[in-house]
């Protein structure tokens, strides 16, 4: 999952066009360094943190399952 993917999925943003702009104008933390490339990939055990929004933080995926 990319950083803008993210945003999207925890309801920062509305629409995948919307994380250039959010990150341009807000800081965005990933492992407590400031990240504004919305490609950016997140994986497992990284910490994500949003001022004013929350702290997340990325979990393995233990089920490929439909």
């Amino acid at each position: 999952m990319t950083l803008g993917q993210f945003l999207k999925e925890v309801d920062v943003i509305s629409s995948g066009g919307m994380a250039k702009w959010f990150l341009q104008e807000n800081t965005v933390f990933v492992d407590g360094e400031p990240e504004n490339r919305r490609g950016r990939k997140l994986y497992a055990d990284m910490m994500i943190e949003i001022p004013d929004v929350g702290t997340f933080f990325m979990e393995k995926n233990t089920s490929d399952e439909e």
